[in-house]
Parts: structure tokens; sequence; C-alpha cells
């Protein structure tokens, strides 16, 4: 700090040196040049030939002054050198220990200038006037909408909170499904100093509806243009991101740039880096009017309150109905109206430079806004095809990329030291819950897992269903881990009805999926199967969250509760829709069971009936599920009886028994503090049963387990004494908390655990 503050004085006698010498230099000669309280002229010699006081002293006097002054002209030019050699040396971004403030120094404005110093002061005394306070609040606004855009909020959020020193308050202008999406997304992330609202786009489609717009965006492209109108009154200033941007540097030195705007400057842009508006791409290329290259509207600086004040709506509404009787329609959505109102009033935009939005669109000027990784600011990948967008440097562009798409959100919750919190109701009950437990018990881990908040994101790709209209339709609900992801494809060739999974997975391995994915045929073909991401966190596989956030977003009366190793038979699904009628679900406390089996053989000839299951059962190809290592979990189903039924009939619930059951969407939920391994399925069919649930075995229902290896969680439950006594420890706490809830009614749980 003192070798810093030191340099700077260097710089300020430096600086005063230079603009003092040539002050007293002229005021010597301008004194001199008064002689007897009169002027004496400067004018050469041969000019004043009879002046009556020119002498030869006088004339040799006066070049000698000359002389001097060309010295010190000579002095002045060899300090500006140095400099100008000195601030080239300076560090770009300093940050000291204690700073408390960012002071950004960006670009010109200028149209030719393609590049900017960024020079970040410290908070000492020494230091310049601060421009973004450490706490000051910086807004964003994105328009999303639809289940792509989603994720690609998510890896533009990541990038701006992976540098950000501010807290945030995004503005999502989003439809139903982002909304829907994002909202249990940000709630579940839980990150500090982050707030985010939501507008209803839908909403304002009447706004901008009647521009016709052929640019792949659609109707969501238009919306920038009705910020004014849509954000809070009170909201003075916003920056406006495209989803396709990727930070490379802390937001608040964009935010800072808002300070240079002057005048009528209310729009900050980075100027297009294509040749899209020179219209010179194709013949009978015919852009909209546009300033020179026009500007690009990923990145936009809005002075909302200005504009309000300018009658913004008036301006672009009146502009793109003119522009309209000859254009048509807009070719690429809000971008060309901003620049057809710009190519009118130039005077509201201030030019960015251009590292605040380089393009990585094929032709483009990219090339020009850096020379080295340091330059970059902000990525804009504004081609249709994305990351195999052509670009001399895209490798490593694609590798920034990649780097925010694949990194662990759970690392970005980090407080914002120093800047009050807005009160996180949530956040504050998670506290209370996690002090309340006792860190030196043994099982505190297992506890602890029961209130962790895992970051999940709903929909990941794209779902599109509209139940049955005969309110008798079934989803298949389960869930699974990246092992199982090979038993995808099997389970929709088995089952054509809607599927709800709960894929638990790190960001990494989410990518990992979404690849697989979409280079699936089966996959790709199949809309009604909704895949909801459950980010890993802690030491243990929460089985029991992930069918609970499975279950919650079934948009069927009736869910078929199944695990993922398991193949329905053929046909299972319009099977069961009947046997809803026939059984009366609809109106009756019913689960229905699927008697469950297995096959110790990866490749198996599925039976196509019951009546060739049971000759696979009778030569050992087949066995009833778990009968060699976990009898009591199925017995109670009768196999006996289920060969020769041709009804359905009811079973008893006894002690550990966990079928595999179809019940209405309203069921109770599964018990968080099962994790892994052990009694996460009997807990549930427990609570059926306390709540009077009847059982009912369905005589042509099977479905048939795979062998894969064992996982990590059996492993740790077959090798782990401690394990084994937690979970022995949950198994009586949940037994106490039923006979809590159901009363007398619950004892018989106590008594038929002491007697298996």
């Amino acid at each position: 700090m003192l070798g810093i503050c030191r340099g700077r004085r260097k710089f300020l006698a430096a600086l005063l040196t230079l603009l003092c010498i040539p002050a007293i230099t002229w005021l010597y000669l301008f004194a001199g040049s008064f002689e007897d309280g009169k002027p004496v002229s400067l004018s050469p010699p041969e000019s004043q030939p009879h002046s009556p006081r020119y002498t030869a002293s006088s004339q040799r006097e006066r070049e000698s002054l000359e002389v001097r002054v060309r010295e010190v002209e000579e002095e002045n030019r060899a300090l500006r050198r140095q400099l100008s050699l000195a601030q080239g040396r300076a560090p770009a971004h300093r940050r000291g220990n204690h700073s408390r403030t960012y002071s950004m120094e960006e670009g010109t404005g200028d149209s030719e200038s393609l590049r900017a110093g960024i020079v970040a002061g410290n908070s000492s005394e020494c230091g310049q006037q601060p421009v973004v306070e450490k706490c000051e609040t910086i807004h964003v606004a994105i328009v999303c909408a639809g289940y792509n855009a989603s994720r690609d909020v998510v890896t533009l959020v990541k990038s701006v909170l992976f540098h950000r020193r501010n807290p945030l308050h995004l503005h999502l202008i989003a439809d139903s499904i982002a909304e829907q999406i994002l909202a249990m997304l940000f709630r579940t992330w839980m990150v500090p100093a982050v707030r985010v609202d939501f507008y209803n786009a839908d909403e304002l489609k009447s706004e901008v509806s009647w521009i016709p717009n052929k640019h792949y965006s659609g109707i969501y492209g238009l919306m920038k243009l009705v910020l004014t109108k849509t954000l809070p009154a009170n909201l003075e200033r916003v920056i406006v991101l495209d989803t396709d941007i990727t930070f490379a540097t802390d937001i608040a030195e964009l935010w800072a740039v808002f300070h240079k705007f002057k005048g009528q400057q209310v729009l900050g842009l980075v100027e297009n880096q294509s040749d899209w508006y020179l219209g010179n791409l194709w013949k009978n290329h015919r852009p909209w009017p546009a300033l020179g290259r026009g500007y690009n509207t990923g990145v936009i600086l809005l002075l909302l309150d200005k504009l309000r004040k300018m009658k913004w709506e008036q301006m672009w509404r009146l502009t793109a109905e003119r522009e309209l009787m000859g254009m048509l329609s807009t070719s690429l959505a809000d971008q060309d109206i901003f620049n057809a109102v710009i190519k009118q009033n130039p005077f509201l935009v201030y030019q960015l430079p251009c590292f605040w939005n380089v393009q990585l669109s094929d032709h483009t000027r990219s090339e020009q806004c850096y020379r080295d990784v340091s330059d970059l600011k902000v990525i804009h990948w504004n081609s249709p095809k994305k990351l195999r967008v052509k670009n001399k440097h895209v490798e490593f562009f694609r590798n920034l990329y990649l780097t925010f798409l694949e990194y662990d959100g759970n690392l970005l919750r980090r407080e914002l030291f120093g800047c009050p919190s807005e009160a996180d109701v949530n956040s504050e009950n998670l506290q209370k819950q996690l002090s309340e437990l006792d860190e030196d018990d043994l099982c505190y881990e297992f506890r602890r897992e029961r209130f962790t908040v895992h970051r999940t994101h709903l929909y990941f790709l794209h779902y599109e269903y509209e139940p049955a209209s005969d309110n008798t339709d079934v989803t298949l609900v389960a869930q699974l881990s990246m092992d199982r992801l090979q038993m995808l494809e099997a389970i929709c060739k088995h089952w054509e009805g809607p599927i709800s999974l709960a894929l638990y997975l790190s960001d990494a391995e989410a990518q990992q999926f979404l690849r697989y994915a979409q280079g699936s045929e089966v996959l790709m073909s199949r809309h009604n199967v909704a895949y909801h991401i459950v980010y890993k966190e802690g030491q243990f596989y929460p089985v029991n969250l992930l069918r609970n956030v499975a279950m919650k977003h079934v948009g069927t009366p009736y869910m078929f509760l199944s695990d993922i190793d398991f193949l329905p038979m053929y046909g299972l699904y319009e099977y069961l829709r009947k046997s809803v009628i026939q059984l009366d679900l609809a109106n009756t406390k019913k689960a229905m069971i699927v008697p469950a089996f297995e096959t110790l053989r990866y490749r198996l000839s599925f039976p196509k009936s019951k009546a060739e299951l049971l000759s696979m059962l009778d030569m050992g190809t087949l066995f009833t599920f778990r009968y060699h290592v976990w009898t009591k979990g199925h017995a109670p189903t009768n196999f006996a009886k289920w060969r020769t039924a041709t009804t359905p009939y009811r079973v008893e619930w006894e002690a550990d028994f966990e079928p595999y059951v179809v019940v209405r969407r309203d069921c109770p939920e599964y018990d968080r503090r099962f994790v892994g391994f052990g009694w996460n399925k009997v807990a549930h069919i427990m609570e059926l049963d306390a709540q009077e649930y009847e059982f009912i075995v369905l005589p042509n229902a099977y479905m048939i387990h795979m062998p894969h290896a064992p996982s990590f969680d059996i492993t740790k439950f077959r090798s782990n004494k401690q394990y084994r006594i937690c979970l022995k420890t949950l198994k009586e706490e949940f037994q106490q908390d039923m006979s809590r809830r159901y009363g007398f009614a619950a004892l018989k749980y106590l008594t038929a655990e002491n007697n298996s």
C-alpha cells in the first residue's frame, strides 16, 4: 500500500512539473515583454525595422529567451514520454486488502476505438474517487423463455457470480415454463446477496405481437423494447443481457460505465461486428437502417429514468411502424428497431468498447476487440451455430464457456463480506434446524442430510405432454444417478406413457447426460419424459428426496412408483389405466401392487405375457425379487396366489414390506431422513398403511429387475458398522414419529418390528 502511494506521489509531482514549468516560463516571457510598463512585441526583428527601442542588445536577449523556451518544451516532451511509460507499466486492476469501492476507467465511446484500459482504484486516501460502491446493487435484466433458454441462463449467471463482488438483483422476463424452472433453481441455489424477480413475458406479448419477426428468437426477441414499461418505475438503470452471454470479468466494471454517459446518452451499446447492416452480404441484401455498422443488442446499458422522460415507448413504436411499411418484418428482432431509432437519434447512444460484447459469429471483426486473454470482458455466442462458430480462437472461447457450463454451482454460494443481505426465511430456518443438531452425534451426517437443500433444475430437457382427458393417466416415477443412465432407453421402449425422473448429478455430469440424451433417437423422440436434475451435495445419495422431486412434478392423476433398474412389462401403461377405473382409485384409498421379479442375466428375452413369465420362473431364468437376500421385502405380495389369480386381490401390510405401487398423486411423500441404502421404501409403505390405504395386487401386471453392479451405498451399508447403527437409530425415531402422528393404530409397527 505504502509503495503504491509513493508511486502515485511521484506521478503527481511529475504531473505538477509538467503543468507548472510552461506556465512559469510563459509568465516570465510575458513579464519580460514589458518595458516601462509598455508591452514589447515578440514579432521577428524584420517586422519592426524602424522601432526606436529596437537595439542589438534586446535582439540578443530575445534570442536567448527563445532558446530557453525550446529547451523547456523539449523537457516537457520528455516528461510526457516518461509518464506515458509509467502508466503503461501500471497494473490494469489493483484491489487493496481493505478496498471498499471499485473505480473503473472504461472506453472512450469513440467509434474508432476498439480497445480501452481499465484502472480500478484503491480505497486509500491516494485512490481515485469511487464509481461503484462495494455494496451497491447491480441490476441485470434477462429475457428468457422455454426449456433451452433456461439452461443458458444458468451458465450466464454462473459466469457473473464467479467474478462478481457486488449484490445482484436479477430481473427475469420469463414465460411460465422458464419461471417455474428458474424460480425453483434460485430458491434451492440459495446464493447470498442475489435477489430474483420475475415478470410475466406472456402478458407482454400483446405489446410486440404486431411486429413480424423472422429471427429464431420469435416474439420473445422483441421484449427488450418494452423494458421501460415492464421493470419497476423506481429502477433507474439496468444492464440487459442475452442468454448466450459469458462474462470474463466482474460485472461491476460494466455497471461503472453508466457514469461515463453524458448529455442525452441513454443507451450503451457495442458496435455490430458483422457486415449485416452494411448491406453487402449478398445480392439484394436489404437490412434495416442503421448508423454505420449498426449496434448489437446482446449487451445493453439502459438509463431507464431518462428513457421514460424521452417517451421511449412512443419513439420506438413510431420508428417501427414507419420502417415496417417498407421492410415488412424484422430480421434481427429488437436489434433492428433499436438501430433504426439510433439512426434517427444518434445522440442517444454511448458506444461501448467492443470487448464488452465480443460477437462470435461467422465473418465478424471480433478478433480486433482483443490482443490478449486479459482484454476479454464479455463473450457473445450470437451465431445460430453457437459453439460451432468459426473463429481463430474459438477453442479458447469454447473452453471458457464449458468451464462455467460444468462449474459446480454450489461453490458460488459465497458470502459478500461487509454487505448486509436481505433476510431469507428459508436460509434462516435452515440455519436454525442445523444449529439444533449435535455435531458430536455419530449419526450427525445422516441427520444433517435431511435438511440439506439441493440445487434443483426442473425440466432440464424439453417436456410436452397433456394428460388424457378421461382422468386415468399414469406417470412412471423413478430416480437415478449417472451409473444407471443406460436404463433410460430400455424403459422408454417398455413404457409409452409419461415419465418423471429425478437425476442426481454433478454439473459436469448433467452436461454429459445432456449430450447422451441429445444423441439418442429414442430419448429425443419422447417429449413426455421429464428430467429433473438434483445437483450433488454431501456424502449420501438422497434417494427419498429424489423420489419426492419426481413425484411433485407429476402432471397426471396417478403415479407408478418404480425404480430405474426395473423394466415394466410391455403394455403395462394401458393395463394400469384400465385398472384405475376397475378399482375406482379416484374415490378410494388404494395402492395397486405391481409384482416384482428379477433376472441375473444381463441379456434377457423379455417375457411378453404372464404365461411366458411363469414358464421362465419355473425354468430358473427369473426369480421373485430378492427372494434369496431379502424375502420379507416382497413376501406379502403372495406370489403363489398370483400365479393363478385372474382378479385383483387384497394383501395385508407386514413388517419390511416394500412393494412397487400405483397410487393417486396426492399420496404422502417419502421420508427424507432415509438416505443411501436401507428402509427408504419400507418407511413409505408403512406411512401408506397408517393412512389406511388398501394394498391390492394386480393379477396380470409384472416388472423385472435388471442386473447391475452393487451401488456405492449398499457397499457402505455392508462394510460400515456405524452406517448400520445409524440406520437402526433412524428407524426407531421414525417409528416413534409414527406413533405420535397416528396414535394407537401405529403401535402395530413397533410390535411387528420387534417380532420380525
